[in-house]
């Protein structure tokens, strides 16, 4: 039966779907012959300016003579430098995920005794509502994390005695903890149940370790025996803190302030951000870096021959190598031009691990796209913008090298990316905004009704 239907609904669908694409199809020419801000972009590729933050700032370019001009990146948490948070943290010999969280939420850097407040309270938030685990993600396991991540804090609305919000924002901060601590917990045990379900491969649930950071916890957790080392905790922990946030523009953050901006509840809002992290196009952009990776690794015979490499990348954006899409994944950035701050961060600390960890070539080999893919672009006409790395570029070969499997990266993403959310989810609802509900130019004639009869 179950058969037959799929069969007679593909059918169906067959029959219908180019009058489906003819119908839904706007030429691009409208865009510009309406004057519309087609993926809310201004001509010059600027933003449209929508919104007013706090919370964090990104710098890729500055305007003169309303001319955009290159220039190197920045990244600012609060109005504190990447960099040089990274830089202090570091030469503290501390992890930097928690006070970074705690900076991005409450706008300060919290001083020893808030930090230490801090993160014993994260790491008592992170056990998971009684029967969690086994009703919410043994039940129903998924083939994707990021689903189940999504479905799985839209399920935490059924544990929270008082989930829709009521203007309280210690409440919704309160919320937000819990989301923030709980989500590598989640993502842990919803991978565990793929590879038990899906690959067939023994189930091993951890319990959250409360004398962990969460990066340490998340290791902890997603490993068999339990074991890593300090480094690569301490790598884990800096890929987190680059992710954390990136401003109120990014397509995530976004979704979530328009469905904040609705009333809706924060469950709503975070698993809406989930979804569009999802997406190839944003966070999922790391797990398709390393499968374009493993394209050119199999079809250039000699990866130090730059002539060879350089006319691969002209083939991938002809639409002729690689993932058959026209893009080299990793390869520049809506704001950023002459570098991304969190690539170079993070492409300093893989240098080194690459070497300690064997994978000098493949190194190599992403500094060799990096070099030769602007010149690439210029030459088959894909613009003659200043061209840079972005931050997927490097971290999804450093997740490889910390023995974390590919369906794990774009969940890491969102795992560090939850505070900056839950941080744009509270202050769009501290200041009242209005809904935001964006207008359409309808492009359709108005048609008269005819009855069933009068049909063909």
């Amino acid at each position: 039966m179950e058969t037959r239907l799929i069969e007679k609904a593909g059918a169906f669908l067959e029959k219908h779907a180019d009058g489906i694409a003819e119908t839904n199809h706007i030429e691009r020419t409208a865009y510009k012959q309406y004057d519309v801000k087609r993926g809310l972009r201004n001509a010059d590729g600027t933003g449209v300016m929508a919104g007013l933050t706090r919370i964090g700032n990104v710098r890729g370019y500055y305007m003169q003579d309303g001319e955009k001009c290159p220039m190197p990146g920045q990244l600012f948490y609060r109005g504190i430098n990447l960099v040089d948070l990274v830089q202090g943290f570091l030469t503290e010999g501390r992890f930097g995920y928690e006070e970074t969280a705690y900076l991005i939420l409450f706008g300060s850097l919290p001083s020893a005794d808030e930090l230490a407040e801090f993160s014993s309270i994260l790491a008592e938030y992170r056990e998971l509502p009684d029967n969690f685990t086994e009703n919410m993600i043994l039940a129903s396991p998924s083939v994707d994390i990021m689903n189940k991540l999504a479905r799985s804090v839209l399920s935490l609305y059924s544990y929270d005695p008082k989930p829709e919000p009521n203007g309280d924002i210690t409440k919704e901060l309160d919320k937000s903890l819990r989301l923030i601590a709980c989500t590598p917990v989640i993502v842990a045990n919803a991978f565990a149940a793929k590879r038990h379900y899906y690959d067939n491969e023994s189930l091993h649930l951890h319990r959250p370790n409360g004398h962990l950071s969460l990066a340490e916890n998340f290791l902890y957790s997603v490993r068999n025996d339990n074991l890593f080392t300090a480094e690569e905790a301490r790598l884990l922990d800096l890929c987190l803190v680059v992710h954390a946030e990136h401003g109120g523009g990014n397509n995530s953050a976004f979704a979530c302030r328009v469905l904040s901006s609705s009333g809706t509840d924060i469950y709503s809002a975070i698993a809406a951000a989930v979804g569009s992290l999802k997406g190839p196009k944003h966070g999922g952009a790391n797990m398709k870096v390393m499968e374009m990776f493993d394209c050119v690794k199999r079809d250039v015979r000699d990866w130090n021959d730059d002539e060879e490499l350089h006319t691969y990348l002209r083939k991938v954006l002809r639409k002729e190598a690689g993932l058959g899409d026209g893009l080299i994944y990793g390869m520049g950035h809506a704001v950023y031009t002459m570098s991304d701050p969190r690539a170079d961060l993070l492409k300093g600390m893989a240098r080194e691990l690459a070497g300690a960890k064997g994978f000098d070539r493949e190194f190599a080999l992403l500094e060799a796209v990096e070099r030769l893919a602007p010149a690439a672009f210029v030459e088959e006409g894909r613009g003659d913008k200043v061209l840079c790395a972005n931050v997927d570029m490097y971290s999804g070969l450093v997740y490889q090298m910390l023995d974390i499997p590919c369906e794990l990266y774009t969940p890491l993403f969102a795992t560090a990316r939850m505070v900056g959310w839950c941080a744009h989810r509270i202050e769009e609802i501290a200041n009242l905004s209005r809904i935001m509900r964006p207008a359409y130019k309808a492009l359709i004639d108005e048609t008269g009704y005819r009855s069933l009869d009068d049909r063909s």
